[in-house]
């Protein structure tokens, strides 16, 4: 058969507002214990049991957030998903439930809605949490997402951010600056599309960091090995705005400084020769771009025989005491540079 050059698209009035979230969720089922009645009532009921709910929510733009020019909608969704995941893995909680809710113009048919959910529902699947509800409604700007996350956990094996000690060791998993670089290269070939539609985009060897930015990944396994190596972060954060700015915000949370040492910042080495091709600073990739949701967290010093050997973290720095300040000690010497939060700011954006 030849395929339908020009499939007939449904108009989301078809549907209407509750035809199209039946339509949209019923393939979701629920899995979690805890999720006692999920879409289709007047509200979710989850039942944690004897454990503690962490709660976040997070809204995406378009224009803002994302740009649909080059962001595949099933994209969209699994990362839209992802980085609300991230927030509960920082207060090493493990998610349980999330709710979607939607505001759409009329220029998406149900058809765009379906692929933006089945990359919600392939996250739902991979980090095992359920959908519960959510919303939708109509919008003059485009597509705006918001989603919320749930997560369920024993009150003594939560972590926030204020628990940091003078001393303490500053650890990150993974390596940093991939999305960053990653969204540079999206940027650039949707540039030279729009330029010249003609022109093919020149994507080829730069796969780890276009996934770095297109599909994240939430660090909800680091909780597993922590516990593996009997090692209880005393601080912990997700790094979304960029490694100064989450440094920035233990340290405002915690009451005590920093030390970042540079040569210890993990980096895959296609960040560090994309960099070098933008001509910029690898460092500032990982400083300032944001995106990365990896972990950084803080623990005991007597636990650096556990970790210090691991290949998923670096020990990349440690706290002080709050009036010594912020600083990162440059490679190769002991010059002090100041940190600041230069990360992506949401308000800032499009100024």
């Amino acid at each position: 058969m030849f395929e339908d050059k020009e499939p007939e698209l449904t108009p989301i009035s078809k549907l209407g507002e509750f035809g199209l979230i039946k339509h949209l969720t019923e393939h979701f089922p629920l899995s979690n214990e805890s999720s006692e009645v999920g879409v289709g009532d007047d509200a979710a009921i989850i039942n944690p049991g004897n454990k503690k709910v962490v709660l976040t929510t997070d809204v995406l733009a378009e224009g803002v957030h994302f740009n649909l020019g080059y962001v595949p909608l099933k994209h969209l969704g699994y990362k839209a998903v992802v980085v609300n995941l991230s927030d509960i893995a920082a207060m090493n909680a493990t998610p349980t439930q999330i709710l979607v809710s939607l505001a759409v113009s009329n220029r998406f048919p149900v058809e765009a809605l379906e692929e933006l959910y089945s990359g919600i529902q392939a996250a739902c699947g991979r980090y095992k949490v359920d959908l519960i509800g959510g919303d939708t409604t109509s919008s003059n700007a485009g597509l705006v997402m918001s989603i919320t996350a749930v997560g369920i956990e024993d009150e003594e094996n939560i972590v926030k951010r204020n628990g940091a000690k003078p001393n303490d060791l500053l650890v990150v998993s993974g390596d940093l600056g991939g999305a960053y670089m990653g969204l540079q290269i999206l940027e650039r070939e949707h540039a030279v599309f729009l330029a010249d539609p003609n022109m093919q985009p020149e994507m080829e060897g730069f796969d780890y960091i276009l996934e770095r930015q297109l599909k994240p990944e939430a660090r909800t396994d680091v909780k597993g090995i922590l516990e593996q190596l009997d090692i209880k972060p005393t601080s912990m954060i997700d790094i979304s705005d960029g490694l100064a700015s989450e440094i920035l915000h233990l340290s405002d949370q915690s009451k005590v400084g920093f030390r970042l040492y540079e040569e210890k910042i993990p980096m895959d080495n296609l960040t560090i020769t994309t960099a070098d091709d933008f001509n910029l600073n690898p460092v500032m990739t990982a400083l300032s771009g944001g995106e990365d949701y990896e972990l950084l967290f803080t623990i005991s010093p007597n636990d650096f025989e556990k970790i210090k050997n691991h290949p998923d973290f670096t020990i990349i720095g440690h706290a002080v005491e709050k009036e010594e300040g912020n600083f990162m000690v440059a490679r190769g010497s002991n010059q002090l540079v100041a940190l600041t939060a230069q990360g992506w700011d949401a308000f800032l954006a499009n100024q």
